[in-house]
């Protein structure tokens, strides 16, 4: 019998609004959910591509450090946003996380997105196994 996936779960990163985890670990592998704008608190953040872009970071990075990892240990990102006439900004953020590990992107412009936020970000991660 396979690995059992273990959700991962903090409180540094708001609570899931639906039926599903933050993120599941099973053997080195982390699969996180979308994250969106949203503070721990549950309030979406005011502004515009950039602030929503940084709180989502801080998101993610709030629920890869819950499971042991980092941006450092992101093998795959999936970027969903509202309108691509705000990649350019969206990407500036983006690269300042990432810094000089770039790991597989795939960004895709959504018709709307939960809350009718501007950005949603995915990411798995390879993580050491205890």
């Amino acid at each position: 019998m396979g690995q059992r996936p273990e959700p991962v779960s903090t409180a540094e990163a708001p609570a899931a609004i639906g039926p599903y985890s933050q993120a599941m670990r099973i053997g080195n592998l982390l699969f996180t959910s979308g994250q969106i704008p949203l503070t721990p608190e549950g309030a979406l953040v005011e502004g515009g591509i950039e602030e929503q872009t940084h709180q989502v970071f801080a998101n993610l990075r709030a629920v890869l450090a819950t499971a042991g990892a980092s941006f450092g240990d992101v093998v795959k990102a999936t970027v969903f946003i509202k309108n691509m006439d705000q990649f350019g900004a969206l990407n500036d953020i983006y690269a300042s996380y990432f810094s000089d590990h770039k790991p597989a992107r795939s960004t895709v412009e959504v018709a709307r997105l939960p809350k009718d936020v501007l950005v949603e970000i995915e990411v798995i991660a390879s993580i050491s196994v205890e």
